[in-house]
């Protein structure tokens, strides 16, 4: 099946998120949507999948144009998604997932679910997927969840499948695994939209690379072109993508955490008994799939959790039931993983979230009146160390690009002498040339003696800033590894093997130390 996309255009308003895109998808054939977060590329596929009415513009399939009311029109002519976060429910099991809108039923009005086990079962035996129709999904790996998303488009016939970011969630031997579930794909003739910002994986599945930035076509490229090239292309400019870091010169251990937990509402574990410690002039690097306990650690160093146990001490004090003010003013520089709900208020003025967690100082006020001059002072000097791009400090900094409104709240945290530095997903939605800023300024801090933690699921970040690597899975810390430990070994951590487990299993074949 011939799929076409011809001047697709999407306004929200007087926005335009997709302007006039061409697109073409043969059959076998795996075409990449390249591009920043923010460029159109879900947006563009959500079109596609009938999920929004294009503004203008028409798709074609097979030289034929169609219209899409809505995703089962979509699904009728062929088209199946696989969305970054599943459409799955947790306790049904995989057969019951997968016959959801699609039911049939047999007398009674009872839902008949043999026929779809027997269709898993096929599915499997021909992909090797190895899933099992009657397992319930909350009990699987991610890895499996995103297969039974695939097996859920091929049970309805599907001939082209999107992917929208389809790697954010998963380890990097799953990564693998989807890679080469692809290859059987698109050998049996199906064709592929893989969407990703991630360069190392674009390469290694496409046939033919689209890039998407601002919402147009700039460009296509072939596999073959070199990861800078691509970066290029993204970003408008020549970007280097080489942090070229000195080694780290570790001082005195200011930091550390011991046998700290969080409980959820419901009792449960989200932290387990973590501990570890970092000092002056390193940076740790805290690596694992989304969702087992990274964000709660840094919540509950900063004071944001409430059943928390154990013990955070900095310069022998310790933090835990202070407030996060009380953090903040003990020299904890904080960087949320949500910049727009954490990190910013979005209608005050980028002048205004530069002193958020300074106002009350005597520099920027005087008997509880702002100093307006000094906040303007203070704007213009970050606004040009930090190269925010603004046409003034005064604009509101829901205005201005991801990778600028990063640029403020680091900007904002490096602004006073700090004593321990976390950042949460630092380069999450942020253009590659802005990654390249962020990680020397965030180097640099490392260089002026402060210790450093980075909490990321993107490895290349993590192989990027990393002096040692702490890595979580279900709320343990699996083991802390050097820097330059391989995505193999990193992978199989991530996956619940300890580090002495995972380099047992790797000792036999590929050297772990090193990076792929």
């Amino acid at each position: 099946m011939k799929l076409e996309l011809k001047g697709i255009t999407k306004a929200f308003g007087s926005l335009v998120a997709n302007d006039h895109i061409d697109l073409v998808v043969n059959p076998g054939e795996v075409h990449c949507l390249l591009g920043e977060n923010g460029a159109g590329k879900s947006t563009l596929m959500n079109v596609l999948f009938g999920l929004y009415e294009p503004t203008e513009g028409s798709i074609e399939i097979d030289g034929k144009e169609v219209q899409f009311q809505g995703p089962g029109d979509a699904m009728a002519a062929g088209i199946g998604m696989v969305h970054q976060h599943f459409m799955l429910i947790p306790v049904f099991t995989v057969a019951e997932n997968v016959a959801l809108g699609n039911e049939s039923t047999g007398f009674g009005g009872v839902m008949n679910l043999e026929a779809t086990r027997k269709r898993i079962r096929d599915i499997s035996d021909q992909y090797g997927f190895d899933v099992d129709p009657d397992a319930v999904v909350e009990d699987l790996p991610v890895g499996v969840q995103q297969r039974v998303e695939i097996i859920k488009a091929l049970v309805r016939d599907a001939e082209i499948l999107i992917l929208d970011e389809p790697t954010a969630v998963l380890t990097p031997q799953e990564t693998d695994e989807l890679i080469e579930i692809m290859a059987q794909l698109k050998a049996s003739g199906k064709g592929l939209v893989f969407i990703s910002h991630k360069l190392r994986e674009v390469k290694a599945v496409a046939d033919t690379i689209t890039v998407i930035r601002r919402g147009k076509v700039v460009g296509s490229a072939e596999p073959s072109a070199s990861a800078t090239e691509l970066a290029n292309l993204m970003v408008g400019r020549a970007v280097s993508l080489n942090l070229n870091k000195t080694p780290a010169v570790p001082g005195e251990k200011t930091f550390a955490v011991k046998d700290l937990s969080v409980l959820g509402e419901a009792g449960e574990r989200l932290l387990d008994g973590v501990s570890f410690d970092v000092a002056k002039g390193e940076i740790l690097a805290v690596a694992g799939v989304q969702g087992n306990g990274q964000t709660e650690l840094a919540e509950a160093i900063m004071g944001l959790q409430k059943h928390v146990f154990g013990s955070v001490k900095l310069d022998g004090k310790e933090l835990l039931g202070r407030s996060v003010r009380q953090v903040i003013d003990a020299g904890v520089g904080f960087v949320p993983e949500d910049r727009t709900v954490d990190g910013l208020v979005g209608d005050f003025s980028i002048a205004e979230n530069l002193i958020l967690n300074l106002y009350k100082d005597q520099e920027f006020a005087s008997a509880g009146t702002l100093k307006r001059n000094v906040i303007k002072a203070n704007a213009k000097s970050r606004v040009e160390e930090f190269d925010v791009r603004t046409q003034s400090a005064e604009a509101k900094v829901s205005t201005l690009s991801g990778g600028n409104q990063q640029k403020v709240v680091l900007a904002r945290e490096f602004s006073r002498p700090l004593k321990l530095f976390i950042a949460c997903q630092p380069t999450r939605g942020v253009d590659v040339g802005s990654i390249e800023f962020l990680h020397r300024r965030i180097v640099a801090e490392r260089d002026n003696g402060t210790p450093v933690i980075i909490v990321s699921t993107e490895l290349e970040e993590v192989a990027e800033l990393a002096d040692r690597i702490a890595v979580f899975h279900a709320g343990r810390i699996m083991g802390i590894v050097p820097g330059n430990t391989g995505r193999e070994m990193l992978g199989l951590m991530m996956a619940g093997m300890t580090a002495e487990e995972a380099e047992s299993q790797l000792s036999d074949g590929k050297e772990p130390g090193s990076h792929d």
